[in-house]
């Protein structure tokens, strides 16, 4: 453990109420935070400021029971607007003046789900869904409640309660499960589900598989071949789908990189499970665009050994045979399904680059992004560009604008539907 000199922090440009701004997700938006009364509500500061972080604009709800576990200077705080602890001539149950795009129940007790689905309006909170679901029904606002309670408390009158909500547009989170409860997620799983449910992208709703990361392929029991890659590019484009409202499957191949919770995430431990996880996501369900950023092993030992080969000089010669081309295999199995393709060289001049990737291009690949070791950014930062069969080629600096250019290619040139 280090110890402290007692130097005072660096400054900041930041405000004592601004946030880092993480993305975009929920610019111009505004949401409406509802805090029941569970002990969850303790978290509702934190909420409040990562939906600030993705540009929303934050009013905070609370009921009497919900400011026993979090406070309102805390919630007018991590806001910046004042609190809206009980109904007035104002009619904040409507807000008519500067309407929500959307309402976040964080935690939803068992009381308060049970009363909005039974059209009890007897309070701030209940009062206020009951005009939010109104507005859901007419397509205007987007309701998300995530439950949070003991698993005692869950009956069929629970059950019943959330299956009204959602059929009439709300959107249910699933909880974190814990020690028999139903726990409220991370606070990073809430803001994706708001992210996705208030999306407004093309891609919404589009199932869109993506892998990532290497692909080892085994020696013996104990040795295998990789590469340096991690997946984050992979993971980076898996998130930024996601919040766009996609239903993303990521394919990650095996790294210690942990992926976002909020991910539907298959882990592919070597070569021969990627390449089987790849072909039975594309066999069970329709894709509308698959994104080969994986780094895929391109040969493989003739034969892997028994056991762990001995040290000592065994190892000195290995016979390697070439592996099948995965973005072959589901160009000969899935036609219809448009790819973009991933290619990485080394010790190349930029054109010859371009070159490589326009005749995959010409294959047939919606797009080839490409990139090489020698071309960084001034700070490290990875330099890719999009190459397309009819627009000059894109260039991208850095995983997270990578992982935005490539959605901002999908949403324009998918087809509908």
């Amino acid at each position: 453990m280090k110890d402290w000199d007692f130097s005072p922090p660096p400054r900041s440009e930041l405000g004592d109420h601004s946030v880092r701004p993480q993305g975009r997700h929920l610019e111009g938006k505004r949401v409406a935070l509802m805090i029941c009364g569970g002990i969850a509500a303790i978290k509702a500061p934190f909420i409040a400021r990562a939906l600030r972080k993705q540009g929303a604009t934050v009013v905070a709800y609370s009921s009497k029971e919900g400011l026993r576990y979090t406070t309102e200077d805390a919630m007018e705080w991590s806001t910046t607007n004042p609190v809206v602890t009980r109904l007035s001539a104002s009619a904040e149950h409507l807000n008519d003046a500067e309407r929500f795009d959307g309402f976040l129940i964080a935690p939803a007790t068992y009381n308060t789900i049970n009363k909005v689905a039974l059209g009890i309006a007897d309070g701030v909170l209940t009062a206020t869904l009951a005009a939010a679901l109104g507005r859901v029904v007419r397509g205007d606002a987007k309701v998300l409640f995530a439950p949070t309670m003991h698993g005692d408390m869950h009956t069929p009158i629970l059950t019943e309660s959330l299956e009204k909500l959602r059929a009439m547009g709300a959107r249910i989170i699933p909880p974190r499960e814990d020690y028999g409860k139903h726990n409220i997620p991370d606070t990073d799983t809430l803001v994706a589900e708001v992210c996705a449910e208030m999306s407004t992208s093309p891609l919404q709703g589009r199932r869109i598989l993506v892998t990532g990361g290497p692909t080892p392929v085994p020696i013996d029991n104990v040795r295998r071949i990789t590469n340096r890659f991690t997946g984050q590019l992979g993971t980076a484009i898996a998130d930024e789908l996601t919040l766009r409202g996609a239903k993303v499957q990521f394919v990650l191949g095996e790294t210690g990189l942990t992926p976002p919770a909020y991910i539907e995430c298959t882990r592919a431990r070597n070569f021969d499970e990627y390449r089987d996880a790849v072909l039975a996501a594309l066999g069970a369900d329709d894709y509308a665009a698959g994104l080969f950023s994986a780094a895929v092993a391109d040969y493989k030992p003739r034969e892997v050994a028994a056991g762990k080969i001995p040290s000592g000089g065994a190892l000195q010669s290995l016979e390697l045979v070439p592996t099948e081309k995965v973005i072959d295999l589901v160009r000969e199995r899935f036609p219809d399904v448009p790819m973009v393709s991933f290619k990485y060289q080394e010790n190349l001049a930029h054109e010859e680059l371009m070159q490589i990737a326009q005749s995959r291009v010409d294959q047939g690949h919606l797009a080839v992004v490409a990139n090489r070791g020698e071309e960084i950014g001034p700070d490290g930062e990875q330099i890719a560009h999009i190459v397309t069969a009819d627009a000059e080629p894109v260039k991208l600096m850095g995983k997270p604008e990578i992982a935005c250019g490539i959605a901002d290619f999908l949403e324009k040139n998918l087809n509908s539907g």
